[in-house]
């Protein structure tokens, strides 16, 4: 038994060595648990710029987990706790937490991490020693990240039904256990990332065909263990964009909405291709009620089920503004949203929700805007906002619709009715600066205000609301860009300079909101992952194939023709090598070979007749419509039809002949190519 901080290590089980080890990595990460406070990860996590780094510290990690209601009581067990990525949001959130992971090392990490816990104990070693001595009380056990391993942890005939059975055994009455796992469907594979386990594209679609010791499941797959462990009651929810950094969390009785899932380039570990549009796929997807089938992680619930339906983290902010958004729905088929602080700083703009509703209510009485009704609740220590669930269409949504169908001029009439009703008493000192189309709610000729958490005590024109929400309505999806942007601003006749300076504060409130760290968009960009589409690389290659085409031209006397030509099969060998061997007829005394349909410059490997090298600068011999360059192994062409010509009347031509030529060419923009040709006097 060790003891850091408050955290109790216990080594019973601990074979005397770690079996698994990520390397100096893990001595990195100890290193900064030891030195720095958990307040200081974002900055280390930027500063070393890496995907191990930002996987196992980032405090967005725990929004898997963070949301689970418990009462401060309860008795918790993590499998496969590693280096604490959630341990933390456990131990805050219950009243005992109990780890169990095979790596002495990672304890150590997770120990250091939350040594200020004393409600954390973690035992080392192999799951399926330490499981005998465990309690049979728990009221959650949480496998995040850790079922995919069944096969290593049980090594049976069926790992994954025992490991469920095994689990089960320690819960108490009434327990949870809580799965998260990626979807071996999950949209994001299919588009192009690579599975996360095994690093290799389309593992898991293809049935991981190709072996390795983690398997992930599809629904269908997770209730079929379930069916065969005599598992009935259980509650399916998708993390997006996955369970690593989830942003929101859906359910089957709260799925998401067209247009709702676009932030899908969140892969931080590898570099990934982009096959198609992940937003326009899951928009089809969510319109005929797919989403569970390629939603790309799941978060279920074993036991019974939560009121909680959907939870949205607004968390990558300065903490003063970090906050949960929750939709309930009851047996009774009734619903509330309910909005969170996540950490002490955020209580204050909790609060003001409710004085922005009270003041927007005053502003708007009269007008034609509703504000969606919020009661501030206190108990203790906890505080929140309780909303209204309001049905009916975003404005947005109806604004997409105007653009599908071309309609114009309703879409117009729209807008200018938002002006109208948003516009209201605008002298008035209380503005809603987040009045997006998507925080509208219609219904029939009622319009209602969501979401006004960014209501600020001053004026602001109708007009500058207005372009806020078409610049972020315009950001969402690339689809919007068929609207006339001009003509919009005509409508709202915002000039060329409000635009600019309106861009500028909207660059400002983007830095008010996000404080001094980066976001994980910008995070993603800092790691230097690529985003490869295929889809260039082939119109690029069928490009080339126009482009990149040694053409040959035979003249017997009586001149060039395109009757008297062909392309030579297999020349290319690769973009920039031309490799080819040339049976000439006798007859033939001029041959016209073409090396490509660009400007290009060829530089000479091997260039023979009947195994004699042509010489180059013997104009009676060779010519060509670009310029030597020195030394003369090379020809810059700066027209896109390049020709040579050999005389090979004047080369003593037997009745059959062979032309040999490997050459490197290198396409060129005109411009470039002749800047080259400049350099060059001699036209041969």
């Amino acid at each position: 038994m060790e003891q850091i901080g408050k955290v109790k290590l216990d080594y019973t089980f601990y074979p005397g060595e770690d079996l698994y080890c990520d390397g100096q990595v893990e001595d990195e990460l100890l290193e900064i648990v030891k030195n720095y406070a958990q307040v200081e990860y974002r900055k280390m996590i930027e500063e070393k710029a890496s995907w191990p780094i930002l996987y196992h510290l980032s405090p967005f990690r725990e929004n898997t987990v963070e949301w689970i209601p418990m009462e401060g009581k309860e008795k918790v067990l993590e499998v496969g706790s590693g280096c604490g990525a959630i341990t933390g949001a456990l131990a805050r959130k219950a009243g005992e937490v109990t780890c169990v992971d095979l790596s002495k090392k990672r304890s150590m990490i997770n120990a250091y991490r939350h040594s200020e816990c004393q409600n954390v104990t973690i035992h080392v070693g192999n799951f399926k020693d330490i499981e005998p001595a465990l309690p049979a009380d728990f009221d959650y056990i949480f496998l995040v990240g850790v079922f995919e391993y069944g096969q290593s942890y049980m090594g049976s005939e069926k790992p994954f039904e025992e490991f469920l059975r095994i689990v089960l055994k320690h819960l108490g009455r009434d327990g949870r256990l809580v799965i998260a796992i990626e979807n071996k469907y999950g949209m994001k594979y299919f588009a192009g990332c690579m599975e996360d386990h095994l690093g290799s594209y389309f593992s898991g679609i293809e049935n991981y065909a190709g072996g390795g010791g983690v398997r992930t499941f599809s629904r269908k797959g997770l209730e079929k263990l379930f069916a065969d462990c005599g598992i009935s009651e259980y509650s399916f929810y998708y993390p997006y964009p996955d369970y690593k950094f989830m942003t929101t969390l859906y359910s089957d009785d709260r799925p998401p909405k067209k247009g709702e899932l676009s932030n899908n380039l969140r892969n931080f570990d590898r570099d990934r291709m982009l096959l198609f549009d992940e937003k326009n796929a899951f928009d089809g997807v969510a319109e005929d009620g797919l989403f569970s089938v390629f939603a790309n992680s799941y978060l279920v619930v074993v036991g019974k089920e939560f009121d909680i339906k959907y939870v949205r983290y607004s968390n990558d902010r300065a903490p003063e503004y970090c906050i949960r958004t929750e939709i309930h729905r009851n047996k009774a088929g009734e619903s509330h949203v309910e909005k969170h602080p996540l950490c002490e700083e955020a209580k204050a703009h909790v609060r003001g929700m409710a004085l922005a509703c009270e003041n927007l209510k005053r502003r708007y009485e009269g007008g034609r805007l509703q504000i969606n009704q919020c009661a501030l609740r206190e108990e203790g220590e906890k505080i929140w906002c309780s909303f209204e669930y309001l049905e009916g269409k975003p404005l947005s949504e109806i604004l997409d619709e105007c653009l599908e169908q071309e309609k114009t001029d309703r879409f117009r009439r729209l807008l200018a009715e938002y002006v109208e009703r948003t516009g209201y008493h605008e002298e008035y000192p209380a503005a809603d600066f987040d009045l997006t189309f998507g925080n509208i709610i219609v219904q029939d000729d009622t319009w209602s205000i969501i979401d006004y958490e960014w209501t600020f005590g001053k004026e602001m024109s109708a007009k500058e609301l207005a372009f806020r929400a078409v610049y972020c309505y315009l950001l969402e999806d690339e689809k919007r860009n068929k609207l006339n942007l001009d003509l919009i601003l005509e409508d709202l006749q915002v000039t060329p300079e409000e635009a600019e300076s309106y861009r500028e504060q909207e660059r400002e409130f983007q830095k008010f909101v996000t404080g001094k760290h980066l976001s994980m968009a910008e995070i993603r960009n800092l790691l230097g992952k690529r985003v490869i589409r295929p889809l260039k690389w082939i119109e690029k290659l069928e490009a080339g194939a126009l482009v990149n085409r040694v053409q040959v031209y035979e003249d017997s006397g009586d001149g060039f023709s395109e009757e008297n030509s062909y392309f030579v099969p297999d020349a290319y060998q690769g973009e920039q090598e031309i490799e080819m061997e040339l049976k000439v007829d006798g007859n033939v005394r001029v041959l016209r070979i073409d090396p490509c349909m660009d400007a290009c410059v060829v530089r000479f490997i091997e260039f023979t007749w009947n195994g004699e090298k042509i010489p180059l600068r013997d104009h009676k011999i060779f010519m060509a419509n670009g310029r030597l360059l020195k030394p003369a192994d090379g020809i810059v062409f700066f027209e896109t039809d390049p020709n040579m010509y050999i005389q090979t009347a004047s080369l003593s031509p037997r009745s059959e002949n062979i032309l040999y030529a490997k050459m490197e060419i290198a396409r060129l923009p005109v411009s470039v190519a002749r800047d080259m040709a400049e350099s060059v006097k001699k036209l041969l």
